[in-house]
């Protein structure tokens, strides 16, 4: 610490005069991080005695400042002693923020500007400074080679899926991650490799975006930065901004090199797929194997991720055994259960649609798979009546048409029964997300006016968050 604080006198030109341990020293690596300040004057300390890193990140940043990159600037340095003293960018995480700004799966337009400013500017990280990094300082690897990629999967293996108990067939896994591997050398990696592109190792000051955390960055694929942010597994990001967020990186990184987004999205779901199992062996190994229990609360974020690649993306390889081990791992509930106290609290949401068959079945964006469709067609149709026709089932004559229906009463208090049971059980295993549709010919009288009564009726119970959508008619008034 003493060496710390010579650094920042002799930067500064006076003495510090107070020390601040950072929570980031509580981290995965092992670092320890501080802030010194003196007055108006702050700046971030690390100790690290790990010195091939320390020459990594050192370099990288004085290789992108030179770019023009929102990295921090280095005040100082001691390799022998393992510490340098670099630009402080205040307190506020990419996903602090995230957090401060959204309701649920309702993320504020503050928020989502913050990701597409962080998202346009990882191409200048990838080609733009890649182009003429120096790879030799890089650490461990220089690129993310097959060996990378077999550190990573047997990380999975041995400390997610032993210490989990998920049962797998040893050799027929091997030959999945062989096929995997193969498939990933395939794309083209001359770029570089942030390695741990994710919310936390974002700074938000004044609405712009900083970045932290690459010393472990090296030559790869493009395919998996983008991956690392966007499946971030606590950012809990929903699959329609997902699908945002990557169409702007793709747009972002046009103007650096010609993109076929074909090509790019057949490379882009097998490197989320390394991502999150790297993800998970580090979770696994701090939290099974060295207990530290904070690491486990990711655990049912990741899988999440997981059950919706699994239920909307199909790979263009065939993983059989690996794919077995995920649909184990998204059916645990001894896995499930590994959430924090305030996550357990977190409401319940039921997502109510109304729809017309002609259309199709609402699309569950959420990924789990799960709920009700219920049809209403058997129901007294009232757009068979003209003084109907431009009403919908929200509207006062429609709602006491279909009130004086004993049919309609029996099958709104069947139907409500029904998910009554699930909201039940879905709270009591900790589950987050249910979904209900209710559809009818046009989804325009009788399906809207059964989604606004289960609405109404879920909205008396404790602990349930509702979002009530009528997709036709939005379709109508978009």
């Amino acid at each position: 610490m003493e060496v710390l604080k010579k650094l920042f006198e002799r930067r500064f030109n006076v003495p510090v005069v107070n020390v601040q341990p950072l929570q980031g020293q509580l981290g995965g690596s092992g670092r320890k991080i501080v802030r010194l300040s003196a007055g108006h004057i702050s700046a971030i300390g690390i100790l690290y005695n790990v010195r091939e890193e320390n020459i990594a990140f050192l370099e990288f940043s004085r290789h992108f400042r030179r770019h023009g990159l929102p990295v921090p600037e280095i005040y100082g340095e001691d390799l022998n002693q393992g510490v340098y003293l670099e630009e402080d960018f205040g307190d506020t995480t990419l996903f602090e923020y995230l957090s401060a700004h959204r309701e649920g799966s309702a993320i504020a337009t503050e928020a989502v500007e913050a990701y597409r400013k962080v998202v346009a500017i990882l191409p200048r990280f990838q080609v733009e400074a890649g182009r003429d990094l120096n790879y030799k300082v890089c650490y461990p690897r220089s690129s993310f080679d097959r060996q990378s990629i077999a550190w990573d999967l047997n990380y999975f293996k041995y400390y997610f899926l032993r210490l989990a108990g998920i049962p797998f067939n040893e050799q027929e896994l091997e030959r999945d991650f062989s096929r995997l591997t193969k498939f990933l050398l395939a794309a083209p990696r001359d770029y570089f490799l942030y390695r741990d592109f994710q919310s936390r190792n974002v700074m938000l000051r004044d609405g712009q975006p900083y970045f932290l955390d690459y010393q472990g960055g090296r030559k790869g694929a493009l395919q998996y930065d983008i991956a690392s942010l966007l499946y971030d597994a606590k950012a809990d990001l929903p699959p329609e901004l997902r699908q945002q967020l990557f169409d702007h990186y793709l747009d972002s990184l046009a103007a650096f090199i010609d993109v076929d987004r074909e090509a790019f999205l057949s490379f882009y779901y097998p490197y989320v797929y390394i991502r999150i199992m790297q993800a998970l062996g580090a979770y696994g190994f701090r939290g099974f194997y060295e207990r530290k229990e904070h690491f486990l609360q990711s655990v049912p974020y990741a899988l999440k991720n997981l059950r919706w690649l699994l239920h909307n993306v199909e790979l263009p390889i065939v993983l059989p055994t690996l794919t077995l081990a995920f649909q184990n791992m998204v059916g645990s509930e001894k896995l499930q259960g590994l959430t924090s106290e305030s996550a357990k609290t977190e409401k319940l949401t039921v997502r109510i649609f109304s729809f017309s068959f002609h259309r199709g079945l609402p699309q569950d964006e959420t990924g789990n798979g799960g709920g009700f469709v219920f049809d209403g067609r058997s129901l007294p149709n009232p757009g068979r009546e003209e003084r109907f026709k431009a009403l919908t089932g929200k509207d006062a004559e429609v709602i006491d048409y279909l009130n004086r229906q004993e049919s309609v009463h029996q099958f709104a208090a069947n139907a409500n029964a029904l998910v009554d049971a699930s909201v039940d059980a879905y709270q009591r295993r900790g589950f987050k997300h249910l979904m209900v549709a209710f559809g009818c010919t046009g989804g325009q009288h009788r399906s809207v006016y059964l989604a606004e009564q289960l609405a109404k009726h879920l909205r008396k119970k404790n602990e349930v968050e509702v979002v009530l959508r009528h997709r036709e008619q939005e379709q109508l008034n978009s």
